[in-house]
């Protein structure tokens, strides 16, 4: 167990194992099913604790810099561009993925990322074999002076240059060295909800925006299952999580640039252990 894993566990057990909320299914939004794995509704108003209404109550830990506002149904949960803003969920057997796959979300992006991507949900870490998967939106890989900073290399190999706001999946096969990138053709919109998912069956990887199927990639195999968290909203060195001030954080000695810090809005994420194919359609794209 790492230690940011035993961190969140003593949050989540000293605050409340069962967030608010996780049990409730707000009004249009989707209810857990026999292929849920983990549904997090993000409709908690004013905690840090995230509530998984799936069958294994998968519950996480919102960071300081992230904030309950209204979404696309019900609550939902606004992310920054800080180093703070995340939410973390520590591993669980249950995470780990099965012969196929879904990830969905509620997404209202506001800007992309200055750099490689900005994650809307991952279980991929810098640890060596802690890579499972990754499903993010690609941003703008500017360079000082654009940039602040140069960007840390972390996912320059994954995403392709010139590609800004398209969704951008990714996972490390159980039987390769090297991970499989898939981007959608169309970009997102800014400033607009939008549903977005990826799904995996063992032959085909589709992307999907708006119940729509957006891309589709031959690809044999499985994903391979690691010890990795998940993290919402972001992608940092986790292990560099800490209790300080009470509340989870990175800590102080951490580089708190907030290099792919998602920006905009997430709501109605869910993981499967199926390869959906039935999402919400917004009529009119």
């Amino acid at each position: 167990m790492t230690r940011a894993t035993a961190l969140a566990l003593t949050l989540l057990a000293a605050g409340c194992m069962h967030a608010p909320g996780a049990g409730r299914v707000p009004s249009g939004a989707v209810a857990p099913d026999s292929a849920t794995v983990a549904l997090w509704h993000l409709d908690e108003p004013a905690d840090d604790h995230i509530g998984d209404a799936g069958p294994f109550h998968l519950n996480g830990i919102a960071g300081r810099a992230t904030r309950p506002i209204f979404g696309r149904y019900a609550g939902a949960r606004e992310f920054q561009r800080e180093a703070d803003s995340f939410i973390f969920v520590p591993y669980d057997p249950s995470l780990q993925p099965g012969t196929a796959f879904s990830v969905e979300a509620w997404v209202y992006v506001t800007a992309f990322g200055q750099y490689e991507d900005t994650p809307i949900i991952a279980r991929w870490t810098e640890e060596a074999q802690t890579k499972t998967w990754l499903f993010s939106i690609t941003g703008e890989r500017q360079l000082p002076p654009l940039a602040q900073l140069p960007s840390p290399g972390y996912h320059l190999d994954l995403v392709p240059p010139r590609r800004s706001g398209h969704l951008l999946f990714v996972f490390q096969p159980l039987d390769a060295n090297l991970p499989q990138s898939f981007l959608s053709s169309e970009p997102l919109e800014l400033a607009r909800w939008t549903h977005v998912a990826a799904t995996f069956d063992g032959e085909l990887v589709k992307l999907w925006i708006d119940g729509r199927l957006d891309s589709q990639y031959a690809s044999r195999g499985r994903i391979r299952g690691t010890l990795a968290p998940v993290l919402i909203g972001n992608y940092f060195d986790s292990r560099r999580l800490s209790s300080f001030g009470g509340s989870l954080t990175l800590d102080p000695g951490a580089d708190r640039n907030p290099y792919y810090a998602f920006q905009g809005t997430i709501d109605e994420l869910r993981i499967s252990s199926v390869a959906r194919a039935d999402f919400p359609t917004v009529f009119g794209r």
